[in-house]
């Protein structure tokens, strides 16, 4: 994964649920050309693409990374506050069905706004993800998973979640 936009995980359960937080910071230079009025927000795309990469690892860990897991389909995507530079996103994704050919999630987005102590519930986001090497069959995959870089590493191995890495 080239970008990541969560910055740590908090908490997992297996086969259940995953936490995972970013930190919204000014030095994200990406960030700089997203203002809304006058302020620098976190756009909703980036936004769903955490919940994205979130749910993805959650996915991922139910068959310890064995199965590739993309992103198939975004069912659902609502947000009714924006995340400015200083504030903390929470994601939290949970497993509403999973099988052979993919896994349905769903997640709730918070936010704590910078200085503050209270989470407050900004979004929701429902997702599908597809096991690939069971879906797209005829198309060859390289045998290791892809998506991980160091920085994607270093998380899991942050979270405890190391262990479920396949080379």
């Amino acid at each position: 994964m080239r970008w990541l936009w969560i910055d740590r995980i908090i908490d997992h359960e297996p086969n259940k649920r995953l936490v995972a937080i970013k930190n919204v910071s000014l030095a994200e230079e990406h960030l700089h050309d997203y203002i809304v009025d006058g302020q620098v927000v976190m756009p909703a795309s980036l936004l769903i693409e955490g919940m994205a990469q979130t749910a993805g690892i959650l996915v991922g860990t139910t068959s310890g990374f064995k199965k590739k897991v993309i992103l198939a389909k975004i069912t659902k995507a609502t947000f009714d506050s924006d995340v400015t530079a200083g504030d903390t996103v929470r994601y939290d994704a949970t497993i509403d069905r999973i099988d052979e050919l993919g896994a349905v999630t769903c997640g709730t987005v918070d936010r704590r706004v910078a200085g503050g102590d209270a989470w407050e519930r900004i979004g929701r986001i429902d997702l599908m993800f597809s096991h690939i090497d069971n879906n797209m069959a005829g198309i060859e995959f390289p045998e290791h998973n892809f998506v991980f870089s160091d920085n994607f590493r270093m998380i899991l191995d942050a979270a405890g979640l190391g262990e479920f890495i396949c080379n």
